[in-house]
């Protein structure tokens, strides 16, 4: 994972743009707890795969979200300044991953 992580400069995110992710994160951290509980409690099978499929179609979202910003600012930066070709590489091995 060190080999994606630069020191490009990029348009910071705003303050709406980090609370927005942190909330709907914190909201995932919240259904993976409730999920331990389900578990603790005994709950149907069905019941906790329901709710893994919500966790990872919210995780899905929010890597949606961060990938579109990516592209917004990183990506069009570095194509203005010449590195596209690098960066769109970047952003293909990283979409790669998230089709597994």
């Amino acid at each position: 994972m060190d080999k994606f992580l630069h020191e490009h400069p990029t348009t910071p995110r705003t303050k709406i743009e980090k609370q927005a992710v942190i909330n709907r994160l914190k909201r995932i951290e919240g259904q993976v707890r409730g999920i331990q509980k389900m578990v603790e409690e005994d709950r149907y099978c069905v019941d906790i795969l329901v709710q893994i499929s919500a966790i990872q179609s919210a995780l899905k979202n929010v890597g949606f979200a961060v990938t579109e910003r990516h592209i917004n600012h990183c990506v069009s930066d570095a194509v203005r300044q010449g590195e596209g070709k690098e960066t769109i590489e970047e952003l293909m091995e990283v979409l790669k991953q998230f089709s597994k």
